[in-house]
């Protein structure tokens, strides 16, 4: 027989604290009986021999210490079934698109199941975004965790959006899913959301969460856990490769020490709780590539930077546990560049696993890497300019200044509807580099020079046909 507790001894926040009652586990799932009838549900967040302390999903207004309290002696699970593509949710799991709720195939665990290091296989295919920023100097690779980091007011949900219309795994039998998970947005953001997904066809594919700002805190702090089991589900079940998309990890690790304050407990860095590193690390770890399995998980967590200082502690603890970063520049954002993606902050640690002969094309590794050299000089040099003037300096440095321009302005910058394929991406990098004397391309093997170069391959065209109008002839 349930037992109904009814013993609320104090209502704090989001939480409410219970004594006198029988063992319970943590992460218990927990039904809040009120006295109208109505009913909320909550989880255990701690657990002594004295207190229990439980956290409300639907935030604690209404709740007395007349109301009973019920332990249903289960964690959250979230009801899947491969007919979540398609469906628009709440931060819970619950519809919010006025379908018909999930028959499920299965109830899982929203806290997932750690994946053995053993059986995790390197990751090495190359995800192809459309945007040239990514896919030509930071490479997403299949079973990576690349973040965005951005900052407020800049256009990362429409980069989010964006790869999320336009990723796929080139050359890959098995289906491309997307999970959306968007914690703490606004509704107009969601709507916004919405409508992208529904116009441009991409919802197909994709199963979509929403937590709004006004939702309570709690339940932005199982939203990217309810995203990350549907992605698993997905892949491991249905063989599916899954980008996960999570914005914005700011307001998630706000929500934390919300929580933390609630519960009283002992602040770290600017008031964030000290297990901040795990709890991130318990999202973040969860993506990947399993010996044998055909399905994937790949993560993109988008985070706002407070202040644009990307030595804040949520950017920096999300950079020791993720493979890189892409850095969404205010300076190209104020240029009326999109994507505003600074290239030379920005690193993908796999790039070098997912890329060259076989993934992309031999020459993209040489040719992101004077990309790099090239702009990096060029930046370099407008500081120059700021002092002494265009004027004092070389042929060669002009050459380096023009190129930084025309890298921003033809290979930074792209239509926010323009899916680029990986051979555009690397083209429009040969046509900036040509504009460069060849003897400055040093990071580049003259071989490859010889073949992708568009002066070697005019050349080479020109002989050809030189020598087809001399066969002609004597015929």
């Amino acid at each position: 027989m349930t037992k109904e507790y009814k013993t609320i001894t104090q209502i704090s926040g989001p939480l409410i604290f219970l004594e006198k009652t029988e063992p319970v586990g943590y992460d218990e799932l927990v039904q809040i009986n009120m006295e109208d009838g109505s009913t909320k549900r909550g989880q255990v967040l701690d657990t002594s021999e004295d207190t229990v302390v439980v956290q409300v999903f639907e935030g604690t207004g209404g709740i007395n210490d007349a109301a009973g309290v019920v332990f249903t002696g289960e964690t959250i699970k979230l009801p899947v079934s491969k007919d979540m593509l398609g469906r628009i949710l709440t931060g819970s799991g619950q519809p919010l698109d006025e379908g018909p709720h999930i028959v499920p195939d299965k109830r899982l665990d929203i806290n997932g199941a750690a994946m053995n290091p053993y059986s995790r296989r390197p990751p090495e295919e190359f995800i192809q975004t459309g945007i040239s920023t990514i896919d030509g100097t930071n490479t997403l690779v299949r079973g990576q965790k690349l973040p965005i980091f951005s900052g407020s007011g800049l256009p990362h949900n429409e980069i989010a959006l964006q790869i999320a219309r336009q990723s796929t795994v080139l050359g890959s039998e098995e289906e491309f899913a997307v999970v959306f998970a968007a914690m703490g947005i606004t509704h107009e953001e969601s709507q916004t959301f919405m409508e992208d997904f529904e116009k441009t066809g991409a919802l197909e594919r994709a199963v979509v969460f929403l937590n709004h700002a006004d939702d309570p805190a709690v339940e932005r702090m199982i939203t990217p856990r309810m995203a990350l089991t549907a992605a698993e589900y997905l892949a491991y079940e249905h063989d599916m490769h899954v980008l996960v998309i999570l914005t914005d990890m700011t307001n998630y690790a706000e929500a934390l020490r919300q929580m933390g304050a609630a519960r009283e407990e002992v602040p770290g860095r600017q008031g964030y709780p000290g297990y901040m590193y795990t709890d991130l690390a318990s999202l973040y770890e969860r993506a990947g590539v399993i010996k044998g399995r055909k399905g994937s998980v790949t993560q993109i967590p988008i985070l706002t930077m407070p202040g644009d200082d990307i030595t804040h502690p949520i950017p920096d603890l999300s950079g020791y546990i993720t493979e890189g970063q892409i850095v969404v520049s205010r300076e190209l954002h104020r240029k009326g560049i999109y994507p505003p993606v600074n290239v030379l902050p920005s690193l993908s640690r796999l790039m070098n696993s997912g890329i060259g002969e076989g993934n992309t094309r031999e020459d993209h590794k040489k040719v992101s890497d004077q990309l790099y050299a090239g702009y990096a000089e060029g930046r370099d040099l407008r500081g120059l300019v700021s002092i002494v003037g265009k004027e004092a300096l070389s042929e060669r440095d002009k050459k380096f200044l023009e190129f930084a321009d025309h890298f921003e302005d033809r290979f930074v910058r792209q239509g926010r509807d323009e899916n680029r394929t990986i051979e555009d991406t690397l083209n429009i990098s040969w046509d900036i580099l040509a504009e460069l004397p060849i003897g400055q391309l040093t990071r580049i093997d003259d071989k490859i020079i010889e073949k992708y170069h568009p002066a070697k391959q005019a050349k080479s065209g020109s002989q050809s046909q030189a020598q087809e109008q001399e066969v002609s002839g004597e015929q």
